[in-house]
């Protein structure tokens, strides 16, 4: 049927993008897995097995699966940077605040 095959392929190109983003780490690796449960669902909605369901020759209490992500591997060992960008942050904001209250000690007239 070609919408089978439509889902199907949708299916395969996000499980491609799932085990790239997972090569890929940081923040696209973190979307991996919601990707990877994205193309597991896909595969359910395959038009054959909607109205086989809706016919009732198809099983309905079927519980939801669990799917992995691919490994993430790790790459020489870095660290994320996320907790500098989050450091940084959080010293700009107190330069930044003691700068304006430093500014109403001197008014400009």
């Amino acid at each position: 049927m070609k919408g089978d095959a439509l889902v199907e392929q949708g299916s395969r190109r996000l499980e491609e993008l799932a085990e790239a983003s997972a090569a890929r780490g940081g923040v696209a690796g973190r979307l991996a897995q919601p990707l990877a449960e994205d193309a597991a669902f896909l595969k359910k909605l395959k038009p054959s097995l909607i109205r086989a369901r809706a016919k009732g020759d198809a099983p309905t209490d079927e519980s939801p699966a669990r799917t992995m992500a691919p490994a993430v591997p790790r790459k020489d060992g870095r660290r994320s940077p996320l907790p500098l960008v989050g450091a940084a942050l959080v010293a700009g904001v107190a330069v930044a605040r003691v700068i304006d209250w430093r500014g109403h000690a001197h008014p400009r007239d």
